[in-house]
């Protein structure tokens, strides 16, 4: 599921967005670094993809050829620790 990664609304269309495209929910750029997946926080200019032109400004819209929406996996409610825990011993 492609999704923002402000609001987690999920994105509808199969195509790539544009750099002006905005999320119908929060109205923040979609076409940015932070849904992106080749984004990471770890890498050299947060990028894992090694020819792309440096960005700055990682939550707004920018021109970079190289972005491909990130696959967001949803989240399943965990376990409140002390359950798990006592689940481990009966």
């Amino acid at each position: 599921m492609k999704a923002c990664y402000h609001c987690k609304t999920e994105w509808k269309s199969d195509s790539k967005p544009s750099r002006t495209e905005s999320c119908e929910n929060c109205d923040r750029d979609v076409h940015c670094c932070l849904n992106c997946q080749f984004y990471d926080e770890s890498s050299y200019n947060e990028c894992h993809e090694t020819q792309a032109e440096r960005v700055l400004d990682k939550e707004k819209g920018n021109f970079c050829d190289y972005f491909n929406f990130r696959q967001s996996i949803p989240q399943t409610p965990k376990k409140p620790s002390k359950k798990a825990f006592d689940d481990l011993f009966n």
